[in-house]
């Protein structure tokens, strides 16, 4: 920096303008000041200016070059504090960062010192109570010892003075029995210590773990759990009106409950939002909830949440769970019987689907009480199940639905007898004009006759012949059944295909077989009809109660008087598929099947 400039001779003024007042600072509390030259400046002595001004002159030069030197003295000192300070920074900023990794050394060190002290203190206790238990057990040892050898003593003392009672030799029972008997004062006088030698209970010192509890709790940073995962459906943890729920969790997440939310999955729910089933919230501490007070087989969507200090978890995945279902409803009028099954027929009364079925069976005691021995038949799929049972008993069978969550209860029972052929006539296969008994055993043809317009016929029944198919279990083998008539009775009784033309009379076709009654003017006339043809038979007694016996494996269907005990006709046929008994009646009257009954002989 030029503290001065020098000008000519002539140019007094402008110099000292260049050396008027002038101030700058360094950013220090310290300032240089150029004091104003006002003229010519006196000498000390007052003289005239004279050759010293030029000296005067140098010597205030020299006086401004040394302020400048100590002014930028000082200020490459002030830049030097400055570079020490930035350099001081930068030594805390690095002292500070290996202050942290020691810290996080030191932490997980002293984590690591923690679990070494516990797992050293656990092998501490662990060894002081096997000491323990040594020193206890060789105490219990010696003492026991002990007692066995004075139980030795006193056995060997007690024979020895018997032997000398026993003596006979009266001399050498007084030389023996002496000692004998300071022996056994000896021994009576020494006490025998009963009383146990060592305490049986254990030392249970409290270990004081409140500060590796604090330390732990200083440094332990609980984060918020994870989303939890709720379990698929376990079989059998559901009622018709609860859910059993189990969830997990990551082992690693601490959390104080949980939330549990349900709500009922709806069918043909709208998707207006305000129509949207309720959800229903559960508190918990366990990872598992029953929910109750729910609907019969009924589905339910599920999810949990968890929670602790630090905050809630995410929702799960929502699970599906259901409700076991209602249960069954046999439909008894559908149930049939023979002496070697049974065909059990229900209704799911559930609207959801259902898994499967299962058909419990017990047999009835001679004295009307039921066993306690049941029989299940499980997995079945549909409605319906064909039970092989044997004959000449009495059965008790019940139905349960079963789905995910478990078998419903156990509909009605009903009561199966194997007597014999057991089945209720199917009124949807009915003729219009024919009506059916309650019982389901019994049809009628009324003297009215109705036109053909007002008919309503079923898509299964007769439209031709005035006739009723009866339901017939589908098990080859033997059945029997009886139907009562009245002589004034024009029908037609046999079996048929399932298949068999509505449209056509029973008899007339290749798939059916009937015993037809006609009454003609001079007689009563019997046919056995197959495809429209029969043998000339003739029967002088008219049978009132008539017998229908179906061998499936010999291919016969026979018919009998059963009053007289008298065989009327058999057909000889290969019965390809199960068949069906059929009624007709040709003429206003009535015609009741015997079912249930054994075959005679």
């Amino acid at each position: 920096m030029d503290h001065h400039n020098v000008g000519s001779a002539g140019g007094g003024k402008a110099t000292r303008e260049v050396y008027g007042l002038q101030r700058f600072s360094v950013d220090t509390n310290e300032s240089l000041c150029f004091e104003p030259c006002e003229g010519s400046p006196h000498s000390p002595t007052g003289a005239e200016d004279g050759p010293g001004d030029d000296h005067d002159e140098v010597f205030r030069e020299g006086q401004t070059q040394n302020e400048s030197v100590r002014t930028r003295n000082r200020l490459q000192g002030k830049v030097a504090e400055m570079e020490n300070f930035a350099g001081h920074l930068e030594e805390i900023f690095l002292t500070v960062e290996e202050n942290f990794g020691r810290r996080e050394q030191h932490l997980e060190q002293h984590y690591n010192d923690v679990l070494q002290t516990l797992s050293q203190r656990y092998e501490d206790r662990a060894a002081g109570l096997e000491e323990e238990k040594k020193n206890k057990l060789e105490a219990l040892y010696r003492q026991l010892l002990a007692c066995g050898q004075a139980l030795d003593a006193s056995k060997e003392l007690i024979e020895t003075a018997q032997e000398i009672y026993r003596s006979q030799d009266k001399r050498l029972f007084l030389k023996r029995v002496m000692p004998t008997i300071k022996r056994i004062e000896e021994f009576a006088k020494e006490e025998t210590d009963l009383t146990l030698s060592t305490p049986l209970e254990f030392n249970t010192p409290l270990a004081d773990l409140s500060d590796v509890k604090t330390l732990m709790d200083s440094i332990n940073v609980v984060p918020a759990p994870s989303a939890p995962v709720i379990n698929p459906q376990m079989p059998n943890s559901a009622t018709q009106t609860s859910l059993r729920v189990c969830w997990s969790l990551f082992s690693d997440d601490s959390v104080e409950y949980y939330e549990l939310y349900y709500r009922p999955v709806l069918e043909d729910t709208p998707a207006d939002s305000t129509c949207a089933p309720h959800v229903t919230k559960v508190k918990v501490k366990e990872t598992h909830c029953k929910v109750t007070d729910l609907l019969p087989n009924a589905q339910y969507e599920l999810w949990v949440t968890a929670t602790n200090t630090t905050g809630i978890s995410p929702a799960s995945e929502k699970a599906l769970y259901m409700t076991v279902p209602s249960p069954p409803v046999i439909k008894q009028r559908e149930c049939t019987s023979c002496p070697e099954a049974a065909l059990i027929r229900w209704e799911s009364g559930n609207t959801n689907p259902i898994d499967s079925y299962t058909v419990e069976l017990s047999e009835v005691e001679t004295d009307g009480t039921e066993s306690h021995l049941t029989e299940s038949i499980v997995a079945v799929p549909t409605c319906q199940c064909l039970i092989q049972l044997q004959p000449g008993r009495c059965y008790v069978i019940s139905v349960r639905a079963v789905n995910v969550g478990g078998p419903s209860n156990r509909s009605e029972v009903i009561t199966v007898s194997t007597t014999g052929t057991f089945f209720h006539l199917l009124g949807e296969t009915a003729h219009p004009c024919l009506s059916i008994s309650e019982d389901g055993f019994t049809m009628f043809y009324g003297d009215e006759e109705l036109p053909i317009s007002a008919m309503a016929f079923d898509a299964n029944a007769f439209t031709r012949c005035v006739a009723v198919l009866g339901d017939l279990i589908p098990v080859r083998g033997k059945h029997y059944w009886e139907v009562e008539v009245d002589d004034g009775t024009e029908f037609r009784i046999g079996v048929s295909y399932e298949d068999t033309e509505r449209s056509s009379y029973l008899g007339a076709n290749n798939t059916s077989w009937c015993m037809r009654h006609i009454l003609t003017p001079t007689r009563h006339k019997y046919e056995f009809l197959h495809k429209g043809w029969s043998p000339d038979l003739r029967i002088t007694v008219n049978p009132v109660r008539i017998g229908v016996a179906l061998d499936y494996d010999k291919g016969t269907l026979s018919f009998f008087n059963v009053d007289l005990k008298q065989h009327l006709h058999t057909f000889h046929c290969h019965f390809q598929n199960y068949v069906h008994p059929c009624f007709g009646l040709d003429n206003p009257g009535a015609l009741t099947v015997h079912n249930g009954i054994a075959a005679p002989e």
